[in-house]
């Protein structure tokens, strides 16, 4: 691993590391907002993932546990690019939640909502660098084309010797006809 992502993937996990394990054991300061985004978003999600609870402090806890177990693995490089993916998948909620200045009539809280929503938009950018980083080593998708790569070719080498083994049968078996 060089030292850029040595470095750089313990900063990106940092946040996600310290609000899961913030949340994890208080919810409180969330819930406000999970409410909020639970009875906008609740019924859709439950239509496609019924088993999902709907319960706010419960979905504060989930995503908690799921940023600090993704921010670990990321920091420690274990399985970085699928804890970054997870990560980036479990910043969209948590930035339309937590971050709706839209919503938000009062300037100064508006912009101090906006800028934190920005930040979130920011972390996806590296986010979605560390989900693609293959730290030189080829991709799923290279590895796939190369496999089917040398399969053809181990295909036609195959026919090729067959054809030449089935001719030297052949031209054995006509010599040894004649004789």
């Amino acid at each position: 691993m060089s030292l850029v992502r040595m470095i750089a993937r313990p900063m990106l996990a940092t946040i996600f590391i310290a609000q899961g394990a913030k949340n994890l054991r208080d919810p409180e300061p969330a819930l406000p907002a999970a409410t909020q985004f639970s009875e906008q978003f609740g019924p859709m999600l439950q239509k496609r993932v019924p088993s999902l609870p709907s319960d706010p402090a419960t979905l504060v806890r989930i995503n908690a546990g799921v940023q600090l177990g993704a921010g670990l693995a990321l920091a420690t490089g274990r399985f970085p690019r699928l804890a970054s993916v997870v990560l980036l998948g479990s910043l969209l909620p948590t930035t339309l939640a937590g971050h709706p200045y839209w919503r938000t009539d009062d300037p100064a809280q508006r912009s101090a909502q906006r800028v934190q929503a920005m930040k979130n938009v920011g972390m996806a950018g590296g986010l979605l660098l560390a989900a693609v980083d293959t730290e030189g080593k080829p991709g799923l998708s290279w590895r796939t084309r190369r496999a089917a790569k040398d399969a053809r070719r181990a295909t036609r080498t195959a026919k090729r010797e067959a054809r030449m083994t089935a001719r030297r049968a052949k031209s054995g078996l006509s010599h040894r006809i004649s004789s």
